[in-house]
């Protein structure tokens, strides 16, 4: 059995006590497993613990040996780092520190004085639930205004230098940023005016804090009723703050989970007005969806107001010429200026000052920050078009000379960007359809059994799935969802969990079967007893990772971040330029007049080229390149069974050269059972197997298991099995065992009537001074080169049999074998067992490359050998013995069956208990970053092709420009197109390996 990972191996600290460097010599010695811990408790000489904690940050910018011992020099330097550790590979730096004396904030500050970038690395195994320990908090917070990269960059940077903010990521493409803080310093209200102060739009939408529940209440219509409700909820215990919107008719109630239960808080509400108010939660997803429709809605508004006030305008400039009443009606002269002018000012004073409203505020918030973004160039582009033509008119009232005016530019140019925004809002939307597809799995509703004091079912009720308690009854009907995770206390049915695990065959719930929730009910009725709700649950969770996965940035959007919050000045620059260079070049004569506009001045026709780069040049499609193809990939990804934890995992994984498998439940079924047992003393082969199950019948390893269940079929017990009830409290044929204890990757040992017993392999018999006779040991050889595990039994110190196990290799795994080879990757393996049945089953599925007989921490320096000339190493295992190598390589892959400690300190997990998957995942990866190069290719093409014809390099020659009005149509288009070309991952199929094993596409 590999021992647990609450188990932290200690690293060296210099000046500490005695006591502390012993344990560490001891654990030195004991090289089994990398112990992964967020704290530790130390006993001081005063007996009093000293609290450290553990933490990752990721680093940026280091590219030598000399950078990472620039940043080791740095963190030695803060009085209460522990120890730290600088993996230049790995970009990341692992340090364990006094929180007494040290902030993590003072962390990463000393990093980024060292000339780096540094981010705090989460880790979700400090709780239950995810949520960091203490008083620190993730909130998701919705942010509205933001039009380009360098606004998530001016955002960003805002939020992380408040005090208390511990890491904060911000997500062009959803409109969302997630802010870990710690609420004792700095609040949710903090955060949103920070971020409204910063000049655009904020609220909290969710965040992992159990006591805040939204409720919108129907039945509230006018003050009275209003009053009413407040002194509802003011008379209800346990409720601490509450605010009601009249308007959204939303209710948000901050409550004691300890004093007053959602569901009893709902009940309050709706039996305190005698039933006239109906009560439903708001699930936040759906908040967020209706948000996302509200912010299209206003974005098509503003799209027809401008589309149908400029109509009118074109229709002027276009068409009136040539129809001579209107013609003549627009060439009247009222007062100082023609009709038609009066007009067309009229109508584009409307578009720029209050269509384009939009565009002034965001560009003024962007420039009192110190930053630039698109809605400066749009509405410097614009502002440059219309006030020209403004001052034109009055200098033609004032002179006499009337210049033309291009009022035309300024609302064509608005309509334009208008347009591109609103399709690239629609686009986003459809970026997002994993999230909602997943949410849609769950029901709204649920079946709640109503039992009284002594357990009799006295009747049912629907109540609202977000106000499932632990501990609930519910009745699931056939074809209905299971409401949420639980076991099964009644009933019997098949159930389809193809929309969780992939497994498109139903499975049998009986008495005692696990169920997940959202999943069909096919058949039979049955009562489940809710385990899981909320955000423990399964799907929860799953919709917690790909949202994440989301909000994460691929190390390739750096780039685009870079060259964002450099592009505005640049392009700026250049539009001077481009404007200085035509008007200098037509004072000095040094083209003719002839290519002036009619009754232009070279003023006018230096002015137009400068617009035309203005416009073109905007940035926006370069910060969506990226994030919305993670967002698509991790979107299919999921659904086709394959959870992405990030874009930086998403990366890694398309340049994947070693994959390196774990052998049992990873290559093999991981369902063992006994092929044969040999007794080799005058022992009855019944009393020998009853001494081994005894034995065993106290370990978890599912060798263990087989061997009790081979025992207990061989006794003819069989009674089923209870999960997590030990054999001997069901079985009265099984011995009684003391001094138990299991041996890391040996096996285990005990005593049964005062005599020790032995259960392991080799290494146990002889570090125990019990010598393996010759023909024993040839039994045990012919067992491993059939590929099987030979499990040798001694007992009073003498060796008496030979169990051998077999564990049948996945059907599909000599296939997936000879499929990643095919894609040019070298298939590994890496397992504890003995040489001998490790090369049997390497040579069943075809891995060339074997190494046996590795303890859990050896697994781990395989990786790292591996890992020496820079290539990237895939680690796909499945148990707790494997998670120090998930979290070594570069990618580790989970297999969705495994340990939840396994999956925690993977990169993907595999759902579907698949190894097909693995080959989808890195397929996935590979076709995901070909589509982001290509959208890079959309983002910044349309600039380099079209910003020399803007500046008009080509009109000397071919007499070819580009309007202002025709640049915001290119400009629209690029961001259209980026996210166009992300959604077109939407139609991944994944690899179907044939028998010919050719990679095809279904």
């Amino acid at each position: 059995m590999a021992p647990s990972l609450r188990d932290l191996q200690l690293t060296r600290v210099g000046g500490g006590a005695s006591k502390l460097q012993g344990a560490q010599q001891q654990q030195q010695q004991e090289d089994e497993d990398v112990r992964l811990l967020d704290a530790y408790d130390v006993e001081t000489g005063g007996g009093q613990p000293l609290l450290f904690h553990r933490i990752q940050i990721r680093i940026t910018g280091m590219t030598c040996a000399a950078c990472s011992n620039s940043v080791e020099s740095a963190l030695a330097a803060l009085n209460g780092v522990v120890s730290s550790s600088v993996a230049l590979l790995q970009n990341k730096a692992d340090v364990l520190f006094d929180p007494s004396l040290l902030q993590v904030s003072q962390i990463k500050e000393a990093i980024e004085d060292a000339g780096f970038e540094a981010e705090v690395i989460p880790d979700s195994t400090n709780t239950k639930s995810g949520a960091p320990p203490n008083d620190t908090l993730i909130g998701q917070f919705s942010i509205g205004g933001m039009t380009c990269a360098a606004c998530v960059n001016s955002v960003e940077g805002i939020l992380r230098a408040l005090p208390g903010v511990n890491r904060a990521v911000v997500a062009l493409a959803t409109s969302l940023g997630e802010v870990e803080y710690d609420s004792t310093i700095i609040s949710k209200d903090d955060i949103v005016n920070a971020i409204e102060d910063a000049g655009f739009e904020g609220s909290l939408i969710q965040s992992n804090t159990q006591d805040k529940i939204t409720l919108n209440v129907a039945g509230v219509l006018n003050e009275l009723d209003t009053r009413f409700l407040e002194g509802t909820l003011t008379n209800l215990k346990g409720v601490r703050q509450f605010f009601f919107d009249r308007i959204s008719r939303d209710l948000e109630v901050l409550f004691d989970p300890e004093v007053i239960t959602s569901r009893s808080l709902v009940d309050g509400i709706q039996e305190g007005s005698g039933e006239k108010f109906t009560v439903r939660v708001c699930n936040p997803y759906t908040r967020m969806t209706s948000k996302d429709l509200e912010e299209s809605t206003k974005m098509f508004r503003l799209l027809t107001s401008s589309f149908f006030l400029s109509l009118p305008v074109i229709f002027m400039r276009v068409v009136c010429p040539s129809i001579p009443p209107l013609y003549a009606l627009l060439l009247w002269r009222c007062g100082p200026f023609l009709m038609g002018d009066w007009l067309k000012w009229a109508l584009v004073s409307v578009i720029q000052f209050f269509v384009g409203k939009r565009f002034y505020v965001a560009a003024w918030r962007a420039l009192k920050n110190g930053s630039t973004n698109m809605d400066v160039l749009v509405a410097l582009g614009t502002s440059a078009s219309y006030f020209y033509s403004v001052c034109a008119l009055l200098y033609g009232a004032a002179t006499g000379f009337w210049s033309p005016t291009y009022f035309e530019t300024s609302a064509m140019l608005i309509t334009f960007v208008l347009l591109g925004k609103y399709l690239e809002t629609l686009a986003k939307g459809k970026t997002s359809d994993a999230i909602k597809k997943l949410v849609e799995l769950s029901p709204a509703t649920a079946l709640l059994l109503i039992k009284d004091e002594v357990g009799k079912l006295t009747g049912e009720r629907e109540i609202d799935a977000l106000l499932i308690q632990p501990g609930d009854i519910l009745k699931v009907v056939p074809g209905t969802k299971v409401p949420a995770d639980g076991v099964v206390v009644w009933g019997s049915s098949y159930v389809n969990e193809s929309m969780v695990t992939g497994e498109s065959a139903p499975v049998l719930k009986e008495l005692n079967a696990p169920v997940i929730g959202g999943t069909i009910n096919l058949h039979g009725v049955l009562h489940v007893e809710a385990t899981r709700i909320g955000s423990n649950t399964v799907l929860s969770q799953i919709i917690s990772l790909v949202e994440t996965a989301q909000m994460s940035k691929a190390p390739i959007q750096k780039f685009a971040d870079f060259v964002a919050s450099i592009f505005v000045p640049v392009v700026v620059g250049m539009s001077l330029i481009t404007f200085f260079g035509w008007y200098i070049s037509g004072v000095l004569g040094a083209y003719p007049v002839e290519w002036l506009p009619e009754n232009g001045n070279y003023f006018v026709f230096s002015l137009m080229f400068g617009i035309s780069v203005v416009v073109i040049a905007c940035p926006c499609a370069l910060g969506l390149a990226t994030p919305t193809a993670v967002m698509v990939a991790t979107g299919v990804g999921a659904s086709n069974g394959v959870l992405i934890k990030g874009g930086d995992a998403l990366e890694r994984a398309q340049s994947v050269k070693y994959v390196i498998f774990d052998k049992t439940g990873t290559l093999t079924q991981g369902k063992a059972t006994v092929a044969t047992a040999k007794v080799f003393t005058e022992m009855e082969r019944g009393e020998f197997l009853t001494l081994v199950a005894s034995a065993e019948a106290s370990s978890e390893h599912p060798l263990a298991k087989a061997i009790v269940e081979y025992a207990r079929h061989f006794h003819f017990f069989d009674e089923p099995s209870i999960p997590g009830l030990p054999q001997n409290s069901l079985s009265g044929w099984l011995l009684d065992s003391s001094n138990f204890s299991a041996v890391p990757g040996k096996g285990v040992q005990c005593s049964i009537g005062g005599k020790r017993i032995l259960v392991g392999n080799r290494k146990l018999m002889l570090e125990s001074g019990i010598s393996i006779p010759t023909h024993v040991e040839n039994f045990v050889v012919e067992l491993e080169e059939s590929a099987k595990t030979g499990v040798l039994v001694a007992h009073d110190d003498v060796l008496i049999g030979v169990l051998g196990i077999a564990d049948p290799l996945k059907r599909e795994a000599s296939v997936v074998i000879e499929g990643l080879v095919k894609m040019g990757i070298k298939p590994i393996m890496v397992t504890g067992d003995n040489w001998r049945t490790a090369k049997a089953v390497a040579r069943e599925v075809g891995i060339q490359d074997v190494r046996a007989e590795i303890l859990p921490a050896g697994k781990a320096e395989a990786i790292r050998m591996f890992q020496k000339d820079g290539s990237v190493v895939a680690m796909v295992g499945d148990g707790i013995n494997d998670s120090p190598a998930l979290a070594a390589a570069d990618v580790g892959m989970a297999i969705g069956a495994g340990t939840d400690i396994a999956i925690e300190a993977a990169d993907y997990v595999l759902m579907r208990n698949n190894l097909e998957d693995v080959i989808t995942a890195i397929d996935l990866s590979r076709k995901t970053f070909t589509r982001i190069r290509l959208n890079y290719v959309f983002a910044m093409g349309y600039n380099v092709v079209a910003i020399p014809i803007a500046a008009g390099t080509f009109f000397p020659w071919l007499r070819i420009s580009l309007p202002p009005w025709a640049a915001g149509a290119c400009m629209a288009l690029s961001s259209v197109s980026v996210v166009c070309s992300s959604l077109l991952l939407r139609r991944y199929r994944k690899p179907r390996l044939t028998t010919i094993l050719e990679i095809t596409v279904e």
